[in-house]
This record gives C-alpha cells, sequence and structure tokens, in this order.
C-alpha cells in the first residue's frame, strides 16, 4: 500500500471538506491511543472511542483549547469558518451549537492534515486526550 498522499490546497476546500478529512484522522489517532493503551475488546473498544470522538467531546475539547489559547491564530480562523458552516442534515444525538463546535475541532484537524503539518496535528490530538483523560467530557 501506498500512504503518500499528494497535496490538497486546503485552502480552497470548504470547512466541510476539511471536517471530513479531520474526523477520519482523529478517529484512526482515537483507535491507536486506545489499542496502545492495552484495549482490545471490541465492545469495550467501541465505549472508550465515545469518550473521545463524540460530538460533545470534541465541542468540549474545541472549547478548552480556545478558552486556554491553545490555537493560532490561523487555526482560530479555520475554527470560525468549520463552526458557522451549515452542513444540511440536523444530527441525531446533539444539539446544533455542540455539532457546529465538533465539525470545527475536525475541520481544524483536517485543515492541518491537509497542510502536511503532522506534528502540530498530533500535538492537538495528544492535548485532546489528555483533556478527556483528566477532565472527562462533562468538566472539560
Amino acid at each position: 500500500m501506498n500512504f503518500q498522499k499528494k497535496q490538497v490546497d486546503y485552502k480552497q476546500l470548504n470547512s466541510l471538506a476539511l471536517a471530513y478529512m479531520g474526523d477520519a484522522i482523529y478517529d484512526v489517532q482515537i483507535r491507536h491511543h486506545l489499542l496502545q493503551s492495552g484495549k482490545t475488546k471490541p465492545n469495550r473498544l467501541h465505549r472508550e472511542a465515545t469518550r473521545y470522538v463524540s460530538a460533545k467531546a470534541q465541542a468540549a475539547i474545541l472549547k478548552k483549547m480556545v478558552n486556554e489559547n491553545f490555537l493560532s491564530e490561523e487555526e482560530l480562523a479555520i475554527m470560525k469558518r468549520g463552526r458557522n458552516a451549515k452542513s444540511g442534515t440536523i444530527p441525531k444525538n446533539t444539539d446544533v451549537q455542540t455539532y457546529r463546535y465538533s465539525t470545527a475541532f475536525e475541520a481544524v484537524l483536517g485543515s492541518l492534515y491537509l497542510d502536511n503539518d503532522l506534528e502540530r496535528v498530533q500535538e492537538i490530538i495528544d492535548t485532546a486526550i489528555k483533556i478527556i483523560d483528566e477532565k472527562g467530557v462533562e468538566k472539560a
């Protein structure tokens, strides 16, 4: 398999396309984190993953990162674009505001990934994991 990717001009993509990529990157990294931590039972993996990848968790992570000035100015601009994007779908298990913040979180990750800033992607994901592990979703 060839995992090398051609450069994509993320600045030309809409926020929902960035979030689409960010969702995939974040999901893979969370799965890797869970397997690395010794969890191997499928049902448990799914429940644990939900703690990190749910819209509620992602919204809480993003809000904490914004409050702590963790994001750069460019990342904040992408976050705002993602937060304001209209998806045309109604979320099933969450309110619209939470869904928009989770989309914004994914858009930031997607843009960084497509810009090939993998070090920053990892830094954000590591921080997200730390936020959930230390505080949980309700308190993040």
